[in-house]
């Protein structure tokens, strides 16, 4: 077994796609030794701001030995196709192929081509290559000489060595054989740019290791975290400080340097009356320094860390002092930006507080959100209007909910989120209480944002649950009225998001809401809203009214989709596509729920059975889901799923001969002559009586256990009756027997959707 070593030696590789490509490389050239029958006991990828590392160990020397038997025609065939088979199967006669008998006593001709393997030096020259030209970076440029050329490298930052060995342990590796952009594999790598720039000679993994530590390299990007984070935490703790940790940025700085230094600056304390997180965002954004704050108090200390790439002579005074320097001048900016932010706004000074000076500010500019949704101020009148009818459902108060909403965009032409737009929202907050708004409108300005990942909080307060519910469902219903959906991994407006936030909202606050009945309420007028951007023209006729199913009966609620010089036709043509797409709406919070419910070990089968039936309650959904997974894990359930399954086959058949629906009337009594088709009728009606009442409390337990009861009748039915009899009448009110089994059933779940029914 031998080892390969394979390093790419670069300028700068930005550290946003460092991890990534440090996972492409391992899995292009795994991948492509597997496909050529080359496997091997480990493999791991290893990255730094300027070497791309692969080491892969226990690779054998050579491929297998291929043996392949091709089938060819018929012995007596025609020559023209004898004469393909030996040239397809590599054969120079007939006298090269074997003949063999199948099973029916036919005999036909039989290539057995055996091919040996490659050398494993040879297929890593071949395959490296290509892997290298074709490599997947997000950017990457040309340079040099060969940037002339037809088909020249081109790779993130300038390329500018490649170390790629191969041999076993115990013998001295030989170079893999290739050149790319008129750079030869070998053997030689280099060390720290500044510390250590001499060249190294590398034969293996082990002694690279080594040597790269030896010239002031750190390869390992998890070992360089683990060494920032703890040297961060020992300078704080020895100043009496605690280091505020910060994930994203550790990653980061990580990937900037080979040997990480970590040192401590200081700034003003004067600049610690700005809010605590906007002296984050500023040192964070402009240097990538970690800031400390006091354990006792938790208030942000006047230091903060930065990481340094080298081990300076002067013990790192000056780099920190240069740092300190930027630090200041930045948040001197942010100081006056806070200040700017809490005075009035000139030309907007009568319009009330400053947040409302900030909200007139930007509806005067007609910001535009989207060209077919219109502006942020039309934006925000929607979603106060959404905010105050969500209140009652949630439990918050309408007036409170409706101004949150009001003021949760009016940051945005503020000057500190205008620097640093990572804050909006948590400026809102600040501002907000600033200026004495109630303590629930400005939690909910800060809150109405999230969930912003998987793992943040979400909103708890009935009127930030109202403003970030309606702020989500604005968004998600506008965009599709528009027929902006995202598409395979693309998603500019982080629509997934949004739904998954709506979805971790509602289930999580437990709250009961029809998305169908809001969705289908909202998109009619957004359609219409959007028509009359496109268009350029205010329509004003609500002659027409949208289909029931989307629109409230008072007549405020009910839009025309547009005039269109009174193209009737076209209008109802309209109202069905946005019947369609509140509908589409809907499965994508389906799909959105499954990916949710998924990652929590549901099965999403089970949703799919649920969501057949229409319900758009998504706690209910989820009730019902965990009822119906615990009564399938009983043996009752399986039995029953099993019945199911039988009793639908038979319908699915005979309804192909009779047509769909033709047993859905109830049986009749007097058709019934078996003794178990009387036993299963009086259970059926039984079971849909108990399982309808039990639906009525929400009682899916209940509903489940009434289901369970058919099991035994079921199973009789089909042990003692022959279902389609060659009596037409008792055929057919058996089958009608099954159908009314199913619709007791589906009272429940489309049990067709479940795996294995």
């Amino acid at each position: 077994m031998s080892d390969l070593l394979l390093e790419l030696f670069s300028e700068e590789i930005p550290a946003r796609m460092q991890a990534q490509a440090a996972a492409d490389l391992k899995k292009l050239v795994t991948d492509a030794l597997v496909e050529r029958g080359l496997t091997y006991e480990a493999a791991e990828s290893y990255v730094t701001p300027r070497r791309l590392t692969l080491n892969i160990v226990g690779l054998p020397v050579r491929q297998p030995d291929q043996r392949e038997e091709k089938k060819g025609p018929r012995v007596g065939a025609p020559e023209a196709a004898v004469q393909g088979f030996l040239k397809s199967a590599g054969l120079a006669s007939l006298d090269q192929a074997w003949i063999e008998t199948d099973k029916k006593g036919g005999q036909f001709y039989l290539a057995v081509i055996e091919r040996a393997g490659a050398a494993t030096l040879d297929v890593l020259a071949e395959i490296l290559p290509a892997i290298i030209r074709n490599f997947p970076w997000p950017k990457a440029m040309r340079w040099g000489a060969h940037s002339a050329e037809p088909n020249c490298l081109r790779w993130v930052r300038p390329l500018h060595a490649i170390v790629a060995t191969f041999g076993p342990e115990t013998e001295e590796p030989e170079i893999v054989p290739f050149e790319i952009g008129g750079i030869k594999a070998g053997n030689t790598t280099y060390g720290h740019r500044f510390m250590a720039p001499q060249a190294i000679k590398v034969r293996r993994f082990d002694d690279y290791l080594t040597a790269l530590g030896a010239a002031k390299v750190v390869l390992d990007p998890a070992r360089r975290r683990d060494i920032i984070l703890h040297d961060c935490k020992d300078l704080a703790f020895a100043q009496g400080l605690e280091l505020v940790e910060d994930e994203g940025l550790l990653h980061e700085v990580a990937g900037l340097v080979e040997w990480p230094v970590v040192l401590m600056g200081e700034f003003d304390a004067s600049f610690l009356d700005i809010p605590g997180e906007v002296i984050r965002a500023t040192i964070r954004a402009n240097q990538k320094c970690f800031v400390l704050r006091d354990p006792e108090t938790g208030k942000l200390a006047n230091k903060f860390l930065l990481v340094s790439n080298v081990i300076a002579s002067d013990g790192g005074k000056a780099i920190a002092a240069g740092n300190g320097r930027v630090v200041r001048a930045r948040l001197s900016d942010a100081l006056y930006f806070w200040k700017t932010d809490q005075g009035p706004l000139p030309d907007y000074a009568d319009k009330g507080k400053p947040l409302d000076q900030r909200l007139a500010k930007l509806r005067a500019l007609n910001i535009v959100f989207h060209q077919k949704l219109g502006t942020q101020g039309e934006r925000v009148n929607r979603i106060m209007a959404l905010a105050r009818e969500m209140a009652p459902k949630v439990g918050a108060d309408p007036d409170q909910a409706a101004r949150a909403a009001e003021l949760a965009k009016a940051d945005l032409v503020t000057e500190v989120v205008g620097e640093f737009p990572e804050v909006q929202g948590l400026m809102g907050r600040t501002y907000a209480e600033l200026q004495g708004e109630d303590g629930a409108v400005a939690v909910a300005i800060e809150d109405h944002y999230k969930p912003q990942g998987p793992n943040d909080l979400i909103p708890a307060a009935p009127v930030s649950i109202a403003v970030a519910l309606a702020d989500k469902l604005d968004t998600l219903v506008g965009f599709w009225a528009i027929d902006e959906k995202p598409t395979g991994s693309k998603d500019p407006f982080a629509l997934r998001r949004a739904a998954l936030g709506m979805i971790r909202i509602i289930l999580e606050n437990n709250l009961r809401i029809r998305l169908g009945h809001e969705i289908g309420k909202m998109i009619l007028p957004y359609f219409a809203q959007a028509k009359v951007h496109e268009l350029g023209n205010i329509i004003k006729d609500i002659n027409s009214s949208a289909d029931a199913s989307l629109a409230s009966a008072d007549a405020t609620q009910r839009f025309s989709m547009e005039t269109l010089r009174g193209h009737r036709e076209r209008t109802l043509d309209q109202g069905q596509e946005v019947i369609n797409r509140a509908a589409d709406l809907l499965t994508f919070f389906a799909d959105r729920l499954k990916v949710y419910l998924r990652d929590r070990g549901a099965r999403h089968d089970l949703l799919d059975a649920v969501f057949a039936l229409g319900e758009d309650d998504l706690v209910m959904i989820v009730s019902r889901i965990n009822a119906l997974e615990n009564f399938l894990k009983t043996e009752d359930g399986a039995s029953l799923l099993a019945g199911y399954k039988r009793a639908g086959n038979i319908l699915k058949a005979e309804e192909k001969k009779d047509g769909a629906g033709a047993f859905e009337k109830h049986p009749e009594a007097n058709l019934r002559i078996e003794h178990e088709e009387h036993v299963l009728a009086a259970a059926l009606d039984r079971a849909e009586r108990e399982a309808g009442e039990a639906l009525k409390a929400e009682d899916f337990e209940g509903a489940m256990h009434a289901l369970s009861k058919l099991r035994a009748p079921v199973d009789g039915f089909f042990d003692k009756v022959t279902v389609n009899s060659e009596n037409a009448d008792l055929r057919r009110n058996r089958l009608q027997l099954l159908a009314q089994l199913r619709r007791a059933i589906h009272l429940v779940a489309d049990f067709s959707k479940i795996g294995g029914a």
